[in-house]
């Protein structure tokens, strides 16, 4: 199973004006579980706020967390990198068009090799690190990039059945994932070797966000992969299926999730 393919054919439709584009931005917010948890963080972390702040949005993507970024100060700096050059040109250019570009730019990096000196406040990682075999020298590059008492803020797949996969014998749902999900001691450890300290790992997608994420995610896009045609109907799907994800949504952010197939983890650099 690709995302690329279907991410392709969104790109083309939402790409053609910057009101399609904002528009995306704010289906991706209400329909992606992570997105819930990394704004409530985010909300959080900014009530500590009182100066100018620079961000690192690691492995940006399609720019939608710097957009939700830039919208909440002008006074914080917002650098976006990814691997993808194209989706680095093509942020670069719809951040100018929306008048964006002086606190929000995007560059090519490469994670593995990618380090500043202690110059963020802030480095987001949502759905990255299940993507990079070499994790351990990423978190290293992060850490030496964080200015003291600034945040990491990772969202990434648990080993309780991320990539929905549960057993021994089966493969990732997302071809793209090099490893299936962290143990949650796992990703502390490989973190205080980096140098964090003060990190907290909670689970998400527990009970409701898993059932969620099948109505919202799972199924609509192995229906894209079978056939485009999909794409007509997707509206009608959503119109009764979303209410009753967003009240899973809803309750999968208010609780303390015992167990569940994502990963919330904040660390500091004291």
């Amino acid at each position: 199973m690709k995302y690329d393919p279907i991410k392709f054919s969104l790109g083309k439709i939402f790409n053609r004006k910057p009101f399609l584009r904002k528009l995306f931005y704010r289906l991706l917010d209400l329909l992606l579980l992570r997105a819930w948890h990394i704004k409530k963080h985010i909300k959080k972390w900014n009530k500590t706020l009182s100066n100018t702040v620079n961000i690192l949005d690691a492995g940006s993507g399609f720019g939608q967390y710097a957009y939700f970024l830039s919208k909440q100060s002008l006074k914080w700096n917002i650098l976006g990198v990814d691997v993808k050059q194209e989706q680095i040109d093509d942020c670069n250019r719809f951040f100018k068009q929306i008048n964006r570009s002086e606190n929000v730019k995007f560059q090519y990096a490469d994670l593995t090799k990618f380090s500043e000196n202690q110059k963020f406040d802030l480095i987001l990682s949502v759905d990255v690190m299940e993507h990079i075999l070499e994790d351990v020298k990423v978190f290293k590059n992060f850490h030496q990039s964080m200015k003291k008492n600034g945040m990491l803020l990772i969202s990434t797949p648990s080993d309780q059945g991320g990539s929905d996969v549960h057993h021994d014998h089966e493969h990732s749902f997302i071809d793209e994932h090099v490893r299936d999900g962290y143990n949650i001691d796992e990703i502390k450890q490989k973190l205080e070797i980096a140098g964090f300290k003060n990190i907290e790992a909670n689970y998400s997608y527990g009970s409701s966000g898993k059932i969620s994420w099948k109505l919202s995610m799972k199924w609509p896009i192995l229906m894209l992969n079978k056939t485009k045609l999909f794409f007509a109907i997707l509206p009608i799907y959503y119109i009764v299926t979303y209410p009753i994800a967003y009240i899973l949504n809803y309750i999968d952010v208010r609780v303390c999730n015992k167990t569940g197939t994502g990963l919330i983890v904040k660390a500091y650099r004291e």
